[in-house]
């Protein structure tokens, strides 16, 4: 019962104008994003580099309403990934299409994702990616925008091999989604999917999901030992979907660096030590901004559980 009203929650503007101004929520976020500023990602970013873990990082914030507004969030990003090559990490970055403009004009969105995807491929720094080279990621929004995104992708991708994109398990298309792409031997980043959608387009049920996104991950394996898609990256936290990907891999006899596991920042961190022991390829997906509201409660609707922190957090205050 939880995570619907948490998904509602996240679509809610006076709830989105509210809480933000207790303390007690913004402590508890805390947990989930280290700060606002790029600064304050890039700073955990160097300090996951210590451990071993390369990032992602992604400026919160969709559905702008202005064309200088997309404009300013793709300056924004030349600033971090220039930022990012300074220092000598490999953190890539991960964009949502509606916060370059998309809803206002598909080619200024398209703009914004050439011009990103650019300056991820070509800038120096043997550090970061395959000899300097990063992958740019186009984040996956709800339903409404799977066929506009991925008809982007596509037009990108023809120019730009270093461009990945994010599919949602839930969604009953995506399996077909994903068959549609294979001709692109494309970069995919798999993960369940946190938007409020109808049973009419998205599995209702968690155990419904969960099957979903282990038949793909599994396909992604195969199809990536067969040399016909880039880097498979598998994002989830689930103990019982980890351990079974890793069981794939191995009869696959698919070397470990040939995919990666993806996380988000400050959930499951022992799990995460764990497969970097192991020697595993894990990615930790670092978000900031002020516009963290909605994320915020879509993190907390994919693991109700996660509602505890919150009430401990309210306690201490």
């Amino acid at each position: 019962m939880m995570r619907p009203l948490l998904l509602w929650a996240s679509t809610n503007p006076y709830l989105s104008r509210r809480l933000p101004r207790y303390g007690f929520v913004r402590r508890a976020v805390r947990r989930f994003m280290p700060g606002e500023t790029p600064e304050a990602a890039l700073v955990e970013a160097e300090r996951l580099r210590e451990r071993g873990a390369p990032t992602i990082v992604t400026l919160l914030g969709e559905n702008i309403e202005a064309e200088s507004e997309a404009r300013a969030v793709v300056d924004h990003y030349l600033g971090v990934l220039e930022d990012v090559r300074r220092r000598g990490l490999d953190a890539e970055v991960s964009v949502k299409l509606t916060q370059l403009g998309l809803d206002l004009s598909p080619d200024l969105a398209l703009e914004g994702v050439r011009t990103l995807a650019k300056a991820s491929r070509d800038g120096p720094g043997e550090e970061a990616g395959e000899g300097g080279r990063l992958t740019l990621w186009i984040d996956m929004e709800s339903s409404a925008y799977v066929d506009r995104t991925l008809d982007l992708f596509r037009t990108v991708r023809k120019d730009h091999e270093n461009v990945g994109v994010a599919l949602q398990a839930y969604l009953l298309r995506t399996e077909n989604d994903f068959e549609s792409l294979l001709p692109l031997e494309p970069s995919i980043r798999l993960v369940k999917g946190a938007y409020l959608e109808s049973p009419q387009v998205a599995y209702p049920k968690k155990r419904q999901v969960d099957a979903a996104f282990q038949r793909i991950a599994k396909r992604m394996l195969r199809e990536r030992k067969a040399g016909r898609m880039g880097r498979p990256a598998i994002g989830t936290h689930d103990p019982r979907i980890l351990g079974d990907v890793t069981r794939m891999a191995r009869e696959l006899d698919l070397p470990r660096d040939a995919y990666e596991f993806e996380m988000l920042y400050g959930i499951g961190t022992e799990q995460q030590e764990h497969l970097l022991s192991q020697g595993y390829v894990l990615r930790v997906l670092i978000s900031y901004g002020a516009a963290w509201f909605p994320w915020y409660m879509r993190r907390l609707a994919e693991r109700p559980a996660n509602l505890w922190f919150v009430v401990k957090q309210m306690a201490r205050g």
